[in-house]
């Protein structure tokens, strides 16, 4: 049996800390270095690249990466494997060949490319979410989640450098992990359990402590280490970091970075199904977690695509409104400045103000306006006019307010036959073509399951956070948020009391969308996903949260009756 393989993290997106891949080849022993450097909102900002250089398009910071690490990688026979390639996989391969003969490297060097599907959408393309026809819009990008075959084609085939399109964030792991392995398409359980490695440590920091609902447990949060999955050859995984590395490895920095960006029990991934029901975590020793139990299942027969569509002119503006009769006075700033045309345009009073206030900035709400267009002919410098003509003739306290007006995108998730889905894999200048996995319709649905009793008798009114951990994030246009804890006799009361009514009674900007919540006892956890919170996507939100990363701490401050048999 070979033993497990290390893959180290140094990215979790566009824009991580430059140091990491260095930080993470010094620090210890690993066999494969790894990144995420791709997002819905990434891709947009990669095709912006490419209107200003049409040979870009993939993320520049890998190559400064690669420069500070090549040559130790090379010498101790570390692998790398990256999504960086964006837009554009067989440029930054040539990017990387420039670069490795400027360092005096000989580096063999791979890519996958085949998820862009810009010449070839179907044409009875249904958003996912809405079911919605794609139609006439224009379309920016389109790109699919592939799986992780490409990749183990290319390491089989000698590539010390992987940089791959857009494919699943698993994937990078996976794919290295099945190399070094050896497993079947049909090993499911075993590419499951990778899976939710790879689903752990795609987000960098966020498996050591980053974003953690219980920061004040992580020591060295100032600078944490990047997360190390050790995976073996069941699949099954220890989660951990390099000993001097800051940061915590722990069943909770590890629980909330399973419920970041899921969905229900069944985890969808273009090589195999895993459900997220059958994980057991258990710490097993200082930032040692083990991950173990992991059931896989075949594949669905069909695979995502995310499109951005063009979307328009955002226009965001911000008014301070100070003191006495906060409500009148952005009636009178709304009516004058848009009169009764409100179409595109939200509207949110934001009262931070507080009654006999001991500073000015205490006295102060916030008016914030997103105004949507077809063009800027209506928000470009005829509404920056307005507002500045209303300098001297509105409400008392006025002093204008900072505005920004961008180009936005929509995006537009689908679905499409994973048989389309070709991986061309392309290892010193040779391309190969690698089929996916061939897929079935899901299985029967899995019914909810019961939870125990729960705690009875006297409460005490605190926050929710007092008592339960919690991660949000964003999917496209929907958001969701994971709640654990941390006892049995916790999960009980939490499962009974946080339904999907009581969380919309608790945030009530969700009461009027879709709300549906899964329970996962293995976990101590529940996860609700909130359809629509985000509207089109990051990119064309008014929130001004629009990726929903604080949606969690914003429930975990609502207070809620907590039964004292719990506290203590």
């Amino acid at each position: 049996m070979t033993p497990p393989i290390k893959i180290a993290n140094c990215s979790g997106f566009y824009g991580d800390r430059l140091a990491a891949a260095r930080e993470m080849v010094e620090g210890g022993p690993i066999d494969v270095l790894t990144g995420d450097w791709l997002a819905e909102l990434t891709m947009l900002i990669l095709f912006k690249d490419t209107l200003k250089n049409p040979d870009g398009g993939y993320a520049k910071t890998f190559l400064r990466q690669m420069e500070q690490v090549m040559g130790t990688c090379l010498d101790r026979g570390i692998k790398v494997v990256a999504n960086a390639g964006g837009l554009n996989p067989a440029g930054l391969a040539r990017a990387l060949g420039t670069l490795a003969e400027t360092l005096g490297l000989h580096p063999s060097i791979g890519y996958v490319a085949g998820d862009n599907l810009m010449n070839r959408l179907p044409a009875d393309l249904r958003n996912l979410d809405t079911g919605e026809p794609l139609g006439d819009r224009t379309v920016l990008t389109a790109n699919a989640y592939l799986g992780g075959w490409g990749i183990v084609d290319a390491l089989a085939r000698g590539a010390d450098i992987v940089v791959t399109g857009r494919t699943t964030d698993a994937a990078i792991v996976m794919g290295p992990a099945a190399w070094h392995h050896g497993w079947a398409r049909d090993d499911y359980d075993a590419l499951a359990g990778a899976l939710v490695a790879g689903h752990v440590i795609e987000c960098g920091c966020q498996a050591t402590g980053g974003n953690y609902a219980f920061f004040q447990e992580v020591p060295g949060l100032e600078h944490p280490g990047f997360p190390i999955a050790e995976i073996a050859a069941d699949g099954s995984a220890v989660i951990t970091k390099h000993a001097d590395h800051g940061g915590l490895v722990s069943v909770g920095t590890v629980t909330a970075q399973l419920l970041y960006e899921i969905t229900g029990p069944r985890y969808l991934n273009p090589d195999v199904t895993a459900r997220f029901d059958t994980i057991a975590v258990l710490q097993e020793g200082p930032d040692r977690v083990a991950i173990t139990g992991v059931r896989g299942e075949v594949p669905p027969e069909t695979s995502k695509v995310c499109l951005n569509l063009a979307g328009g002119v955002k226009a965001s503006l911000s008014f301070p409104l100070v003191g006495l009769d906060i409500e009148a006075k952005a009636d009178l700033l709304v009516r004058s400045l848009l009169g009764e045309d409100r179409a595109g345009v939200d509207i949110d009073l934001i009262r931070t103000d507080q009654q006999d206030p001991a500073r000015n900035e205490v006295a102060t709400a916030q008016l914030r306006l997103t105004l949507k267009a077809a063009d800027d002919s209506r928000l470009g410098r005829a509404l920056t006019s307005r507002v500045v003509e209303l300098g001297l003739s509105t409400y008392p306290g006025f002093y204008g307010g900072p505005s920004s007006t961008t180009a936005y995108g929509v995006y537009w998730p689908a679905l499409v036959p994973t048989s389309m889905l070709m991986h061309e894999v392309v290892v010193d200048g040779t391309m190969v073509e690698v089929a996916p996995s061939p897929g079935a319709p899901a299985g029967p649905a899995i019914e909810e399951p019961v939870v125990g009793p729960f705690p009875q008798g006297a409460t005490h009114r605190l926050p929710l956070g007092r008592v339960a951990g919690a991660r949000s994030g964003d999917k496209g246009g929907n958001a969701n948020v994971g709640v654990w804890v941390r006892t049995e006799q916790e999960f009980a009361w939490l499962a009974s009391y946080l339904t999907a009514s009581e969380l919309k009674v608790l945030l009530p900007e969700t009461a009027s969308l879709k709300v549906e919540r899964f329970v996962f006892p293995n976990l101590r956890a529940l996860n609700f996903v909130v359809h629509g919170l985000l509207g089109e996507g990051v990119s064309s939100s008014s929130r001004q949260d629009a990726q929903a990363k604080s949606l969690g701490e914003y429930l975990r401050a609502k207070h809620v009756d907590v039964p004292l048999s719990l506290l203590g």
